[in-house]
């Protein structure tokens, strides 16, 4: 969610508009980039669970910024800003976006309180049609204020080619011969790294120049690190923790894995395909509105073991295959997923928003 705000950010600056975002929390990450990129950032630096102080932190911004259009990433971003905008002369148009598949909503307080929140809220984009029929389905947010907006990257900074193959490969360690499954995402149970890892054994068995490499950082490295060490295969499993370079980083891999357990439309998964890159994905939320199964990538059924071990070894055994997957893969996301077309898109949102 982070890298869409920012690289949307940048691009809506780039083509001429005012633009600020402000973090709830204390501002860091990708604030360093946007900063460089001219974007404005500010913190509410939110220290308890409902912080008075960051909404009147969000309440001057956007009055100090003049604001035409607030938008919110997520549920209780979009409750911070309903909150903070609530009886403002001059009122800013409150839109939204969704990003996952809504699993923290079964939580009774966030459920309510985003509700809530949605009764000043202009119009929502749900980020594929996955999403967007699970919370219609659901009744978690209104029909006639919803509609999809397709999550977008920057496509040219995913480029992969012999020199930066080299380049990944020297910054991660890694030897020109070994064969690389790569992952990126938090270390959290959701994107289901241990399933991988419970595979690499079996794999290396076969294929004695196999790593696993997952970019990422969180709450399960050293659960990761002790399924590796208890399988025998520690020396194969590579764990960088949070990295800035991932572009930098992904023509490292051989073979791009997202084994996740849900996801709303993944920006890991459209990075690896705009990298060129063959794709392992569970058929779960919008994995498959991007990964096409036998066309742009291989789609398994959620948890099961033995179908992500066969489908990496389909592609392990045909580096025909790969190539043709990672290809087609790559021409989808430029013709659909560019963060120009992303924020074309949010542009009219927008003036469909303020229109309503």
């Amino acid at each position: 969610m982070e890298r869409v705000v920012t690289d949307l950010a940048i691009e809506q600056h780039r083509q001429g508009h005012r633009v600020c975002v402000f973090s709830i929390n204390r501002a860091q990450g990708l604030a360093d980039e946007l900063a460089k990129a001219g974007v404005v950032v500010l913190s509410g630096n939110k220290s308890k669970p409902f912080d008075l102080g960051v909404l009147s932190a969000l309440r001057r911004s956007a009055v100090g910024q003049n604001a035409d259009v607030v938008h919110a990433h997520n549920f209780s971003p979009n409750y911070y800003a309903a909150c903070a905008l609530f009886g403002m002369v001059n009122r800013p148009t409150l839109v939204g976006t969704c990003h996952d598949m809504g699993t923290r909503l079964s939580n009774r307080r966030l459920r309510w309180i985003y509700r809530a929140s949605l009764t000043q809220t202009a119009r929502l984009a749900m980020v594929g049609q996955q999403v967007f029929d699970r919370y219609i389905a659901l009744n978690m947010v209104p029909a006639d204020r919803a509609t999809t907006v397709l999550n977008g990257i920057p496509v040219d900074r995913f480029q992969n080619s012999a020199p930066r193959r080299h380049a990944a490969r020297t910054a991660l360690g890694l030897t020109e011969t070994d064969l690389v499954i790569g992952c990126v995402g938090r270390l959290v149970g959701l994107k289901n790294h241990g399933l991988l890892t419970s595979i690499l054994p079996r794999l290396a068995a076969r294929f004695p120049a196999l790593r696993v490499v997952i970019v990422g950082y969180g709450e399960l490295e050293a659960t990761l690190k002790a399924q590796a060490q208890a399988l025998g295969v520690a020396d194969r499993l590579l764990i960088t923790g949070q990295r800035s370079d991932v572009s930098d980083l992904l023509p490292a891999f051989d073979i791009f894995a997202l084994p996740s357990k849900t996801e709303g439309l993944s920006i890991a998964l459209l990075e690896a395909c705009a990298t060129s890159l063959p794709v392992v994905a569970s058929a779960v939320g919008g994995n498959p509105e991007i990964i096409h199964h036998q066309q742009t990538g291989l789609l398994v059924p959620v948890d099961d073991s033995q179908a992500l071990e066969e489908a990496m070894l389909q592609l392990i055994s045909s580096s025909e295959l790969r190539a043709r997957l990672g290809s087609a893969a790559n021409d989808w996301v430029r013709q659909n997923a560019s963060i120009t077309a992303l924020q074309q898109a949010y542009e009219g949102f927008y003036t469909t928003a303020m229109e309503r």
